[in-house]
Order: structure tokens, then sequence, then C-alpha cells
């Protein structure tokens, strides 16, 4: 079986000529603008002090969980112990609410009431 147009294809469209300074009047140029994108809001891990848990653990926990060096670990700690709370590390939200909970779950595990806390930085 053989099919046949009843209509000729419709004739090419004929080339556009562009005038000498490269505009062919019917075009739009939109300038490109670079979009200012501000930094993701930052969130500070701080423990809260309590009468029971050991200062050690404390110390042990922020070496772990925050990679702090067992100096460090121990500043924190004794901030935390005067203060009543200190800042273990700043982090975006996700990895901010990760850190709480290992803290958490460590914690618990150990049986110890430490709390621990995000905050939005200011």
């Amino acid at each position: 079986m053989k099919f046949m147009a009843t209509q000729k294809p419709p004739a090419a469209p004929a080339p556009q000529v562009q005038s000498p300074d490269g505009d062919d009047g019917g075009s739009v140029v939109l300038e490109r603008r670079t979009q200012k994108v501000k930094p993701p809001q930052m969130y500070q891990v701080v423990m809260l002090n309590d009468d029971y848990t050991p200062m050690e653990f404390v110390v042990v926990v922020i070496q772990e969980f925050f990679s702090k060096d067992r100096e460090t670990a121990t500043q924190i700690m004794l901030k935390i112990h005067l203060d009543g709370k200190g800042v273990c590390g700043v982090y975006s939200k996700d990895v901010a609410a990760t850190k709480v909970d290992q803290v958490l779950e460590a914690a618990k595990k150990a049986g110890h009431p430490l709390q621990c806390v995000s905050e939005p930085v200011e």
C-alpha cells in the first residue's frame, strides 16, 4: 500500500536577514543579574550543666562527637560547669540536630541526665 499526500508541504520560511548592527529589530535582550544568596542559618550546639553527669564523661563526649582535643574538651567542660552551659560547636541546622541526638543517645546509654540543645546563632 502506498499513500500519497494530497497537499504540497509548506515552503520553508525565508531566512531572516539581520541589520548590519546585529539587531533584527524583534528580539528582546535580558540582562543576567547575579543572585545574592545568603549563607544558611548556623546553629550552635550547647551542653547544659547538671549535678550528676561526671566531668570526665562530658570531656569524652566532647572529644568523640565534636572532634576536640583533650585540652579543648576540658576547657569546654569547665565552661559548662561554671557558667551552666557551653558551646561545643557551630554547624548547619541538620548537622547540629544530629550532634544533639548523638550526645543525648550516648548520655542515655551511659545512664546520665546530660542535656544538649541547638540554638540559632545570632
